[in-house]
């Protein structure tokens, strides 16, 4: 299978060589272990065995055993793959990263029961966070590119995108969730009523992205507001979706959405997950293409290690603007337009955002056209596949 450049890999590489420690965290089958494996390592613990889980959960201590027994007169370096099957091993980790013996590339597909894990706590500065989400747009290769339809309806994951026959990149994804997102997530979270979650999940990926009424899902599938922030939280905890807050701070609006949306990992997945098929109704689709802007931005803004957040602002009488990035006290308000033209009126809520708030670097239309425009001297219309070098000259 082709294997994607990844764009962490320099980031990582640097921290690496200085020393640090890594800690990987992403959505299974995002490429961490693939990303892992272009670095040497003394030592590889690969935790999915379940045979080697076993041994580990046992004994976590094993591992300062089998370093002492490396008998290095340097820190060894040493892989922990999926780190959250035997979250014990983060206190062995922590002594042997104190006592300077060992460097750890550590990767994980869920935070949930490392944060289960009391005494985690690792040295900060020496121990270096990275989150690896599914492929970017500018990490395919150039004929993919341009196939937007693809993309939204098969999503970005590695296997998937590389994999030649659509046939394929359907069973894959539904290996995906019913192997991963059913099975998996409900070991992990020891969950008891399977039908309620099965619902919220098919709900959730239905609704994906859009602003979140609690009561209203926990009406709709049977269950308690509570329990749905629970599984929301779940989802979050797992990687498996991104809790987007909205702007509620305004001197002239008092009706600001305060609700958040969350975005699935991956389009695929999530459509899979909605048990939505192909074709896509160009409503349905319109919205996934405003999904997949919202995951480039947080895909690049991840990457390039930007101090950067993802958010969006809604007044329910007047005005809406899909995706909003925040830095420091300053923004960037970004339409999306699923069209290959865009009109002036297009970009009436921007103009209201940006009489509100603080906007430097003016405002983007995204769109799905092939040349990039202006439609005033603060309102850049781009290109999708354009998007991450708009936001090299903007941030």
């Amino acid at each position: 299978m082709i294997q994607a450049q990844r764009s962490l890999r320099a980031n990582i590489e640097r921290s690496w060589n200085r020393g640090k420690s890594i800690l990987l965290l992403g959505p299974r089958q995002t490429g961490k272990t693939t990303l892992a494996k272009t670095f040497d390592f003394d030592l590889a613990v690969q935790l999915l065995s379940s045979s080697l889980r076993r041994e580990y959960e046992k004994n976590p201590d094993l591992i300062l055993r089998e370093v002492a027994a490396l008998r290095l007169k340097r820190p060894a370096k040493i892989l922990v793959d999926e780190i959250q099957k035997v979250p014990e091993l983060m206190d062995s980790i922590q002594l042997l990263i104190d006592e300077k013996k060992a460097q750890f590339f550590i990767t994980g597909s869920s935070a949930r029961k490392l944060k289960q894990q009391a005494d985690m706590n690792l040295l900060p500065g020496r121990v270096i966070f990275y989150r690896l989400d599914g492929l970017m747009l500018g990490e395919l290769i150039e004929v993919q590119k341009q196939n937007i339809e693809e993309l939204i309806y098969y999503g970005q994951l590695p296997e998937v995108v590389y994999s030649t026959e659509l046939e394929q990149k359907s069973e894959l994804l539904l290996s995906y969730v019913e192997v991963y997102l059913e099975e998996e997530i409900r070991k992990e979270a020891a969950l008891r009523k399977l039908p309620d979650f099965y619902r919220f999940l098919e709900h959730a990926a239905s609704h994906g992205s859009q602003v979140v009424s609690y009561s209203g899902i926990a009406q709709n599938i049977g269950v308690s507001h509570v329990t749905v922030k629970s599984y929301y939280e779940l989802l979050e905890t797992t990687l498996v979706a991104d809790r987007i807050d909205p702007i509620i701070t305004s001197k002239t609006r008092k009706k600001l959405v305060r609700s958040p949306r969350y975005l699935f990992f991956d389009l695929g997945v999530q459509r899979v997950a909605a048990g939505e098929s192909a074709p896509l109704p160009k409503s349905v689709f319109g919205h996934y293409f405003e999904c997949w802007v919202g995951l480039e931005l947080l895909k690049i803004t991840r990457a390039r290690r930007m101090e950067i957040s993802l958010h969006f602002w809604q007044d329910p009488q007047t005005a809406e603007v899909d995706w909003v990035l925040k830095k420091n006290q300053t923004y960037l308000p970004i339409e999306v337009k699923l069209a290959t033209q865009v009109k002036a009126s297009d970009a009436k809520h921007l103009r209201q955002f940006m009489r509100e708030y603080d906007c430097p670097k003016g405002a983007i239309v995204v769109y799905t056209g092939q040349t990039r425009q202006l439609l005033d001297e603060a309102i850049c219309v781009v290109p999708y596949h354009q998007l991450d070098a708009e936001l090299a000259r903007f941030l």
